[in-house]
């Protein structure tokens, strides 16, 4: 199993210390570009995956905490209805 897979898996078990770089790294294995509007986006981060026409919007958590548990469970529900995982 590589590493995109392994990865995948982690985040379809929803564990609770699953971080916001594993989610970007996720998003990136999957085609995604991680974008920042500027200056004034503050900790808005925008993945767009411009092949398949695709966006999905979320907050960096403060600090470096673990992501939120009903925001692992919104970004499951992207991914899975997308075919994406």
């Amino acid at each position: 199993m590589g590493t995109k897979e392994k990865l995948t898996e982690r985040f379809k078990r929803q564990p609770k210390d699953f971080s916001f770089d594993e989610l970007t790294r996720l998003f990136r294995v999957l085609g995604f570009e991680v974008s920042q509007k500027g200056k004034t986006s503050g900790s808005r981060i925008e993945f767009l995956n411009k092949d398949k026409g695709l966006s999905y919007g979320a907050h960096k958590p403060h600090p470096d905490s673990p992501i939120k548990s009903y925001v692992m469970k919104q970004v499951l529900e992207f991914l899975t209805y997308n075919n994406l995982i």
